[in-house]
C-alpha cells in the first residue's frame, strides 16, 4: 500500500487531471489515473475523499463542473471549466513588480522561500523589463527564520485545529507542554508570534515560535474552535513585547561592536 499523499499535493494533482482532460473524467478514471486516490481502502472511502476534495476546490473558486454522458445520463464526469478558470490578462509595473520581489524577499530563510521564489519568477514573464527603474532597490525586510513550526501552524490555524507543543517561557526559562488554539500568525520587530487560546490557562496569549522547542503536533478534528469576533491580533503582540522589554548592560571590548555603538 504507497504512502499518503498529502491533502494539498492531492488536491492539486486533481485540477491538473481536471484542467487537462479534453472532455471529462469519470470516478474510476479519477481513482485509478490521479496520484492520491490509489491509496483508498474502499469505495466507500474514495468517494468521501472526492466529494470533500470536490467541494474544497469549489470553495477556493476553482470551476469543477459535473458534465454527464449524452448517452447514459446517470454517468457523470468531471472537468475544470477552462474559461472560468483563467485569469484576466495581467500587467505588473516595475514599482508594482518591485514590492512583490520585496515580499519574496520576506520569505527568505523561511519554510515558504521556494515557493515564494517560484511565483515570483512566474510573475517577471507579465510584469516590466529588467532595466526599468525598481523603486524599492535597496529596501529588504529583515525578519529572523521562524523554524520548523511555522508550516504546522500555518495550517492549523487555517484548518482551526488545535495544537500542541513544548514552549520555553522567556521570564522563567520553564519548559512545558501547551495546549493551544492557533488564532493568527504575527510578524512583528524582526520574530514571528502565534496569537491563540492557551486552554491550559485559558486564556488568550502570545508565543514566539524562535521558543517553541520539538515538533508542533495537531490535537483532534479541523473546524474545533472559532477566533472571538473583535480580536486584534497585532495589538496583543504589541503587549506582550512591551512586557519583555529589559535593560541590558553590555561589556564591550574596545573598537569593537561598531555598528551597535552606531545605535
Amino acid at each position: 500500500m504507497p504512502d499518503a499523499l498529502p491533502p494539498a499535493e492531492r488536491l492539486l494533482n486533481l485540477v491538473i487531471a481536471l484542467v487537462n482532460t479534453q472532455h471529462r473524467m469519470t470516478k474510476e478514471q479519477i481513482r485509478t489515473s490521479v496520484a492520491g486516490y490509489d491509496h483508498a481502502a474502499s469505495t466507500d472511502a474514495f468517494e468521501r475523499m472526492f466529494e470533500r476534495d470536490k467541494e474544497t476546490l469549489r470553495e477556493l473558486g476553482i470551476p469543477v463542473v459535473t458534465v454527464t454522458s449524452a448517452a447514459h445520463g446517470d454517468d457523470l464526469g468531471y472537468r475544470v471549466d477552462p474559461d472560468a478558470y483563467a485569469l484576466p490578462p495581467m500587467e505588473l509595473s516595475a514599482a508594482q513588480l518591485g514590492v512583490l520581489a520585496l515580499a519574496a524577499d520576506f520569505w527568505q530563510g523561511q519554510v515558504l522561500r521556494s515557493d515564494a521564489a517560484r511565483g515570483l519568477t512566474k510573475l517577471r514573464v507579465v510584469g516590466a523589463t529588467p532595466s526599468e527603474a525598481d523603486t524599492v532597490a535597496g529596501l529588504s525586510p529583515r525578519l529572523n527564520p521562524a523554524g520548523p513550526a511555522l508550516a504546522p501552524l500555518l495550517d492549523a490555524a487555517h484548518d482551526r485545529q488545535v495544537v500542541t507543543f513544548t514552549y520555553r517561557t522567556a521570564s522563567t526559562g520553564e519548559v512545558r507542554r501547551r495546549v493551544v488554539e492557533p488564532w493568527r500568525l504575527v510578524a512583528s520587530r524582526g520574530g514571528w508570534y502565534l496569537v491563540g487560546h492557551d486552554r491550559d490557562r485559558a486564556g488568550a496569549r502570545v508565543f514566539r515560535l524562535s521558543r517553541i522547542e520539538g515538533p508542533v503536533r495537531t490535537v483532534g478534528p479541523p473546524g474545533a474552535f472559532t477566533v472571538p469576533t473583535g480580536t486584534d491580533a497585532r495589538e496583543l503582540v504589541a503587549v506582550a513585547q512591551r512586557g519583555e522589554e529589559r535593560v541590558a548592560w553590555l561589556a564591550v571590548a574596545a573598537d569593537r561592536a561598531g555598528a551597535l555603538r552606531a545605535r
